[in-house]
């Protein structure tokens, strides 16, 4: 004879049966996030403003510069290109790098929609990084 108390069907029966309320509200959650982060996650040129704080470049690689002066001239490195030769001067570069990473310094003159026009160019010729040059902030006293 086993001493202690004996369990009928019944009992162990509900402790067999799983509560899923947990499980559903966890899932309600993540549904909730995932749909307020979609909107979020769309593709776009990644560009840092001018006077802001940032970290700075490790000189050690040789870093990809374009520049854009104020006569809208354009310079990969210091050698001058023209806009409708960018692209494939840019895709006959990166075709023998690994990183396909460049910087842009652009002047503060140069039209916004020039500047755009340039990082479509840079985009199209299959830079996966693009990266802006700026000053830093003038400190206030």
């Amino acid at each position: 004879m086993r001493y202690g108390k004996k369990r009928n069907h019944f009992e162990s029966k509900l402790l067999s049966e799983i509560n899923v309320t947990p499980l559903v509200d966890v899932v309600l959650v993540l549904l909730i996030i995932f749909m307020v982060t979609a909107p979020m996650l769309q593709m776009g040129i990644d560009v840092n403003l001018p006077k802001v704080k940032s970290k700075s470049v490790d000189v050690t690689e040789e870093k990809l510069v374009l520049t854009i002066n104020s006569a809208k001239e354009i310079y990969i490195n210091k050698n001058k290109t023209s806009l409708p030769d960018l692209g494939v001067k840019l895709e006959s570069i990166f075709a023998k790098r690994i990183d396909r990473e460049i910087f842009m310094r652009a002047d503060r003159d140069v039209p916004y929609g020039y500047v755009v026009e340039v990082m479509s160019i840079v985009r199209k010729a299959g830079v996966d990084k693009l990266g802006m040059i700026t000053e830093p902030p003038e400190e206030s006293r």
